[in-house]
């Protein structure tokens, strides 16, 4: 007998390992619409299989990220940027990151 994973723990999964995949680096990042369009195919592209929607359904990328409760990856990378140039500000002069 084949076990199925729910999709709450299929969701987790993709939290942990996918998005840290495409997250990777990202601080350095300049982001240009071409990358941003990458990683959002990406991170649907998932987030579609995960739900068992095909191209068929056409089922708006919105509505995917209401029923997973997943945030557009190109924001999350933005407020991450954000954050680490926060970080990177309030060291030390003498620290390599600076």
């Amino acid at each position: 007998m084949k076990k199925q994973i729910n999709k709450a723990t299929k969701l987790r999964i993709h939290n942990i390992t996918a998005k840290a995949a495409l997250n990777f680096g990202s601080e350095a990042w300049v982001l240009k619409k071409r990358e941003e369009q990458r990683l959002e195919a990406a991170q649907m592209k998932f987030l579609k299989h995960l739900l068992g929607i095909t191209k068929l359904d056409k089922e708006k990328n919105q509505c995917i990220r209401r029923k997973t409760g997943s945030q557009n990856i190109v924001k999350g990378i933005k407020q991450y940027q954000e954050k680490w140039l926060q970080h990177v500000q309030r060291m030390d002069t003498n620290r390599i990151p600076k």
